[in-house]
């Protein structure tokens, strides 16, 4: 199958071949038959793609703050690694997609195969969705009208906000296909629709649909024109579905509107909002958000938890079903918006249109509904070469943010070799494979686990795959490197351990110990000879509560994901076993704690306190060790510089970039499946931490 992705990068877009997707729980596979380019978002993203770093740093002005803080902390060559990184990620473009389901996943009802469905499924020959973001298409509605679903939404939603009633006066502001559509939504509710536009032409468009346009070039004042329309009281609400740096719609909005009158933002609009007529007029002003309550929320739109209906009417799935209907009902036209047709295989010739000065509205992509669902494996054009058979030989499950940016470049720089990279999804397999020179990508990680032309796993996923995926990985006798953590429940470690018979290597991806300075730090260690007390701050910062990771059963919180790299430091560093290890959280109400303070005790007489806080400032440095032992103490410096004192003619250390170890973590892994070495990290550690972590979670 083929996909139309994005670089932002450099602005260019591509038709790469990928794996067909996977089919999850709660989801269809759908195959395309035609989608709507949104002219709007898509040529934003085009537009940013296509500019140069400054053009760039000109749009996205939050961003550049949050790069210059990063910079004063990590470095410089840190931050502009983790940026070009950042920008590398081929971005899929589209939403409003039409076509066949050819496969429904477990947990899924009012779906079967064969229903032709509207879905906000990218561009693409084959997309997987959730069933709760798709409504099956009525016969009476035809498969371009029906790709006009999603967009219509977006505008259904800023209308059942504005709540408008028979007989009353509406404005839509920016008539371009969804101020078009509202419009006619609108019109359909018994409002009369008034409508601005600086384009004579799509005011003209708006005409023929029933709604009396203004276009803002004529010279004609839009606020006294909407009074002069309505014997001077005002309209009863505006809905901005512009798109403007300028705050011009919102100033023309409140001063056509009516006393008490609504304003709802559809679009994107500057937001110097002027006191002086809300406050006088009582105006309420809303922005709406895409097309439904469920957007944004994990469990509606990943998980395929449903609204009740008789507390939430409409969701996005509801909502989509209502345009379908006005479609097929015939209230809502679409054939006047359409000004091109493409097929797939000229989406380029569709985004150079997009972005040039030729006028266009409704760009329909069209698809050859060919793809076979069941290809998710494919040979990837830059082999390597044949690998020793003494050789580690790699295949990676996982091509997220971490595994792109941290791990595979890692294992790249250490000169590992590259069989097969699997995810749900092929974006990630085919780019990064490309990247760094895979044999396959490919989406079916039953079958990888169990393929026996590789001799070495490394597994990137989620945190609730892990424990299994290491189970299976065992069984089919592959050496086994984790990113943390290994697993989430005791049961899972447990499951782990009896699998685990000591013929394979299993490493998980505790990287502070390899560190450049943290080897320098156990060295100075290793000299003395009393208890030692260590003292590790990592200033975390704060991530919404309802990321993935702060989610119990999917996560397990960052005590397991990222304090679980500083307990094993510590144990590294002390040489001795963790005796106990006691939590104390700071009070709040996250499912998962994220703002506390680990205490150990090893056999040795050490002592360790590990603060992990996520409620400071990220202008403050990240992480922070000091160890106080014989009279000595050093301080370790967010991985770039280490500091002794109580040491003559100790030379504090530092680095031009930060290394938290990650490099020398992989070819430690690396040498000793080639030399049958011991393990970097005794696998009795890796066991040990990783209980004593358990322990604590369920205290």
């Amino acid at each position: 199958m083929k996909q139309l992705l994005h670089s932002l990068a450099t602005g260019a877009s591509e038709l790469p071949e990928l794996p067909a997707p996977v089919v999850p729980r709660g989801h269809l596979l759908i195959r395309s038959s035609c989608s709507l380019v949104s002219a709007g978002t898509e040529r934003m993203l085009v537009d940013f793609g296509s500019a140069n770093w400054i053009g760039k740093a000109r749009q996205q002005p939050a961003k550049v703050q949050q790069v210059l803080e990063k910079a004063r902390t990590d470095g410089p060559l840190t931050t502009l690694d983790a940026v070009r990184s950042k920008l590398d990620q081929p971005l899929p473009l589209g939403y409003c997609n039409v076509g066949t389901v050819v496969a429904v996943g477990s947990e899924v009802s009012g779906f079967q195969i064969g229903d032709k469905v509207a879905s906000n499924g990218a561009h693409a020959e084959l997309v997987s969705v959730s069933h709760l973001l798709c409504a099956v298409i009525p016969t009476e509605v035809s498969d371009e009208a029906a790709a006009f679903t999603v967009l219509s939404s977006i505008g259904l939603q800023g209308t059942r906000l504005a709540n408008p009633t028979l007989g009353e006066t509406f404005v839509v502001s920016g008539l371009g296909l969804i101020g078009l559509l509202t419009g006619q939504l609108l019109a359909a509710q018994g409002c009369r629709v008034l409508g601005l536009d600086p384009d004579p032409s799509k005011c003209a468009l708006a005409e023929t649909l029933g709604i009396m346009a203004l276009h803002l070039s004529s010279g004609v004042d839009p606020v006294a024109w909407c009074l002069d329309h309505t014997a001077g009281i005002g309209v009863d609400g505006v809905l901005i579905t512009a798109a403007t740096s300028s705050t011009e719609p919102v100033h023309v909005a409140a001063g056509a509107c009516r006393q008490r009158g609504r304003i709802v933002l559809v679009g994107v609009t500057g937001l110097e909002l002027r006191r002086d007529l809300f406050y006088k007029k009582e105006l309420s002003f809303q922005v709406s958000c895409s097309y439904g309550p469920g957007r944004y929320d994990p469990a509606y739109e990943q998980q395929g938890h449903d609204y009740p209906i008789g507390f939430v009417r409409w969701t996005q799935q509801r909502n989509f079903q209502a345009v379908l209907h006005a479609l097929a009902s015939g209230a809502l036209r679409t054939e006047p918006l359409i000004s091109h047709r493409f097929s797939f295989e000229q989406a380029s010739d569709a985004y150079e249109l997009l972005s040039s000065a030729e006028p266009s509205l409704g760009i329909l992509l069209r698809y050859p509904e060919t793809a076979d669902p069941e290809q998710r494996l494919i040979q990837l054009p830059a082999a390597a070469e044949d690998v020793a058979s003494t050789k580690p030989l790699l295949s990676v499950i996982g091509a997220g943010n971490f595994a792109s940016r941290v791990l595979i470049p890692a294992f790249t720089k250490v000169g590992a070799g590259f069989y097969t990279i699997a995810a749900s999804s092929g974006i990630g397999p085919v780019h990064l494979g490309r990247k760094f020179g895979f044999r396959q990508a490919s989406t079916d990680v039953p079958a990888l686990l169990v393929d026996p032309n590789y001799n070495t796993l490394v597994i990137a996923t989620r945190h609730d795959s892990h424990a299994l995926l290491v189970q299976q990985a065992l069984a089919a006798g592959k050496n086994v490197f984790v990113e943390k953590p290994l697993c989430l429940t005791v049961e899972e470690l447990s499951s782990i351990q009896a699998a685990f018979t000591g013929e394979q290597l299993l490493m998980v991806g505790y990287n502070r110990r390899f560190a450049p300075l943290s080897v320098l730090l156990q060295q100075q260690l290793s000299r003395s000879q009393g208890p030692k007390a260590f003292v590790y701050t990592c200033n975390a910062g704060a991530i919404p509560v309802d990321h993935w990771t702060q989610d119990p059963s999917a996560g397990g919180g960052r005590m397991l994901g990222e304090a679980c790299h500083f307990v094993d430091l510590l144990r590294h560093l002390a040489a001795s076993p963790i005796e106990d290890l006691q939590l104390f959280s700071a009070a709040d109400s996250k499912p998962c704690p994220d703002t506390f303070s680990l205490q150990l005790r090893f056999a040795d007489g050490s002592i360790g306190t590990v603060h992990y806080f996520a409620n400071g400032s990220k202008a403050f440095p990240k992480e922070r060790l000091e160890v106080f032992v014989d009279g000595k103490i050093f301080r370790l410096d967010n991985y770039l510089k280490l500091k002794a004192w109580g040491i003559p003619g100790f030379r504090t250390r530092r680095l031009l970039q930060q290394d938290k170890g990650q490099v020398a973590c992989c070819a430690a892994f690396l040498t000793a499946i080639e030399t049958g070495g011991s393990p970097p990290i005794p696998t009795c550690e890796i066991f040990e931490v990783q209980r004593w972590l358990l322990e604590a979670v369920n205290q």
